[in-house]
């Protein structure tokens, strides 16, 4: 809880200048200080600055960690996972090298309908226990708050199991978890010819129970052509935010069907995605103050095409990346990588990608007060990176540079 991070030679704050969010050539202001240092007490951000400042005496035996040669920044904020499933599918993954389509593969039992059925089978030890290899894992390359979805159960009792595993391993681990409920991710293969029973199943059954026992920070929707309308998505993202839960949503991904202004309609937190978000919809999410949550894993993994990062970071629009962890699309939580990708394939600046990933990720979970960006006040979640500069974390892709991860002000022992 206590501790005093010493001979910074590059500190990284993403100095938020007391906004909640940084957009437009904002992100590209990192509030850098050399040889530096950061004092953090009871968890707590206490004092930030250079080391010719430092003029105070510590307490005896007060903890302290030397990093002379190293880069300390905000800890990561991955904003959209799917982290929570059974199983994998890594067999499909070999298979599309091969060029099965997802079609081809989903019409034998393959893509999300195998996950599906994992999850439904799994128990919920099951699920905690996969996932939390996983938290642990992400911890390790400089991951400190992550938000976790369900969406993988698609019925009643499949969805409620996944929800109240994300709550307790929330609970358990050191890790800051944010849970999203997502029963309306696909429709499940039982209702594929009455879809609009399965919105009722959603509407009626889920959210409100969900909602009762507090399961869930925010309410998701995966709005796309074959999937849930906009009047669908409407109607579900409504009832979420009646039963407590805020609302975020999957848009634009597939087709210009208009999420965005859905999302600025609904006063969804982030819209996520925007692979082919169009002019209207970038209007939309600046007017509405949403964050645009981009996601370029999906996008590499599945060469697909890019979203518009640089119309949208110049249309004045927050942007964050994320890392949308999940079995079938991005088989990575490495934020680093994510921001390689942001820069090579969306021509995001170093800068600016660093931004996305700490302080406008942790907007788009409404925590940007609380985590993202080291500043006095804000929680001690720090990462530690042996390397000359941050923009190593981008250009030195493939490599883990984080060697000493720190949770309100507690080094993790991983």
């Amino acid at each position: 809880m206590n501790l005093f991070v010493k001979n910074i030679s590059q500190l990284v704050t993403v100095d938020s200048g007391g906004k909640r969010v940084k957009a437009g050539r904002e992100m590209r202001e990192l509030g850098i200080i050399r040889d530096a240092a950061v004092l953090c007490t009871d968890g707590k951000i206490a004092w930030v600055g250079p080391m010719s400042a430092w003029d105070r005496k510590l307490p005896d035996q007060f903890p302290e960690l030397d990093a002379t040669g190293k880069v300390v920044l905000p800890g990561f904020v991955d904003s959209h996972t799917h982290m929570m499933f059974a199983g994998n599918r890594a067999h499909e993954f070999a298979l599309r090298s091969e060029g099965a389509t997802y079609q081809q593969m989903a019409g034998v039992g393959g893509g999300i309908l195998s996950t599906i059925k994992n999850v439904r089978a799994a128990t919920k030890k099951d699920l905690k226990r996969q996932t939390g290899r996983y938290v642990i894992e992400m911890m390790k390359q400089g991951t400190t708050t992550v938000e976790i979805k369900s969406g993988y159960g698609l019925d009643l009792d499949s969805e409620i199991k996944m929800m109240e595993a994300i709550h307790e391993l929330e609970r358990e681990e050191m890790m800051t978890i944010v849970p999203t409920f997502i029963g309306a991710h696909a429709v499940p293969p039982e209702y594929k010819n009455n879809k609009s029973a399965y919105v009722e199943l959603v509407i009626n059954e889920m959210i409100p129970y969900v909602g009762k026992k507090k399961l869930a920070t925010f309410c998701d929707v995966f709005c796309e052509k074959r999937y849930f309308g906009l009047e669908e998505s409407e109607r579900i993202l409504n009832e979420g935010k009646m039963a407590g839960m805020q609302p975020k949503i999957h848009a634009d991904e597939l087709t210009a069907l208009g999420g965005a202004q859905l999302a600025a309609k609904v006063g969804a937190v982030s819209a996520d995605h925007l692979e082919h978000v169009s002019e209207e919809g970038i209007k939309a999410l600046w007017d509405g103050g949403v964050v645009a949550t981009l996601l370029p894993g999906v996008s590499f993994f599945l060469s697909h095409g890019y979203a518009p990062a640089r119309k949208l970071i110049e249309g004045d629009v927050a942007v964050a990346i994320a890392s949308d962890f999940n079995p079938g699309s991005c088989m990575s939580f490495s934020m680093p990588m994510m921001m390689t990708i942001a820069c090579t394939q969306m021509r995001m600046t170093p800068a600016e990608a660093l931004t996305a990933a700490t302080l406008n990720g942790a907007a788009a979970l409404n925590l940007s007060s609380s985590v993202g960006s080291i500043e006095v006040g804000k929680n001690a979640d720090l990462i530690v990176a042996n390397i000359p500069d941050y923009t190593f974390l981008a250009y030195h892709f493939g490599a883990n540079h984080i060697v000493t991860t720190i949770k309100n002000g507690t080094i993790l022992e991983l």
